[in-house]
């Protein structure tokens, strides 16, 4: 089924209300509209103003909130924005169902450009960081420096934890996987991404563990929820098998911007073992290597990566800035699957 094909559930206007979104000490939420999507923006205010711009993305299943405990720890370096990708979070799904890499890199390319933001520092985690390596190398002029936190780039032995996640893409594994766990309780499954997620579980406090409760609760009443992780699990495993100047490790070798790249011993979603290979990849990088951490160490450890991004700074001095490219992302081929 191509991940472009239109979209299974009611438009925005239409959708259920649900509970609120969760916003910590300190932060705002705005809506953005912009042609086809409709994104949440989540933001700081900075410590002074002209600091230079910052964008936060988040990876599958996940949200702005997974860049609350790093924002606070860099307002005083950076003017920081956190977007909830179509679909997720807070943000409706976009009008024309695109949920591949690509179409999340159009998202945030068109904010940007909408904002007159650029270019910023950009972060990414797992499905994120897939994203705003595209956008760094098809859009260097948006780009001051990239953070990737275990961005899921092509691996050619899968881990076995992983696969499970993978499956997702295929046709009727939602709807199996749904019928299977319908009596499965918000805490049950907060537990288990959990545990999927963080190399040490025990570091989430009891408020967070309540707070994503709550946000598993309020995601689980969206009549799109699993779509949206679905279609962006078929996004993923789309943008693996692409070859040749849009696979996404040849992007890696054309992104100009000075890469700080974040990876955990623990992580059970993305090889440990891709760290190297990706700092190869990436012609100006750092590597970053936490081997207590798991698949998200800006929520495990946010000093340790707050710290390595001032450090980053440091070293490269004024951020660099690259030339737009005469290649665009509207230009690459949308991503497809057979199936039903």
């Amino acid at each position: 089924m191509p991940s472009t094909e239109p979209p299974t559930v009611p438009p925005a206007n239409v959708l259920p209300k649900v509970a609120a979104v969760k916003v910590a000490a300190g932060e705002r939420l705005r809506s953005v509209q912009l042609p086809g999507i409709t994104l949440t923006v989540r933001s700081r205010p900075p410590a002074r103003e002209g600091l230079p711009p910052a964008l936060y993305v988040h990876g599958l299943g996940g949200s702005s909130q997974n860049w609350s405990a790093l924002m606070p720890l860099l307002e005083g370096v950076v003017a920081g924005e956190a977007i909830d990708l179509p679909g997720f979070g807070d943000s409706p799904p976009p009008d024309d169902g695109d949920y591949s890499i690509t179409g999340h890199a159009r998202a945030v390319i068109r904010h940007l450009d909408a904002a007159g933001r650029g270019p910023v520092h950009l972060f990414g985690n797992s499905l994120g960081g897939a994203v705003v390596t595209r956008v760094a190398a098809v859009r260097p002029d948006l780009v001051r420096t990239l953070t990737l936190v275990s961005p899921a780039l092509p691996e050619i032995r899968v881990q076995r934890s992983a696969v499970p996640t993978g499956l997702l893409a295929l046709p009727g594994v939602v709807s199996l996987f749904t019928r299977l766990t319908r009596e499965w309780t918000a805490e049950q499954r907060v537990r288990g991404v959990t545990a999927l997620c963080y190399g040490d579980p025990g570091r989430v406090s009891p408020e967070g563990f309540r707070n994503a409760v709550e946000e598993m609760e309020r995601r689980m009443r969206l009549p799109y929820f699993w779509d949206a992780m679905a279609r962006s699990a078929r996004g993923i495993v789309n943008a693996y098998t692409l070859g040749g100047q849009h696979g996404l490790w040849r992007q890696a070798e054309r992104v100009l911007a000075p890469t700080l790249l974040v990876y955990g011993g623990r992580d059970q979603l993305v090889g440990y073992r891709m760290a190297q290979r990706a700092a190869r990849a990436f012609r100006d990088s750092r590597l970053l290597t936490l081997p207590d951490a798991g698949h998200v160490a800006m929520m495990e450890y946010p000093e340790t990566v707050a710290t390595a991004f001032r450090e980053l700074l440091a070293d490269t001095g004024e951020p660099m800035v690259g030339e737009r490219t005469e290649e665009a992302v509207d230009d690459e081929p949308a991503n497809q699957t057979t199936g039903g």
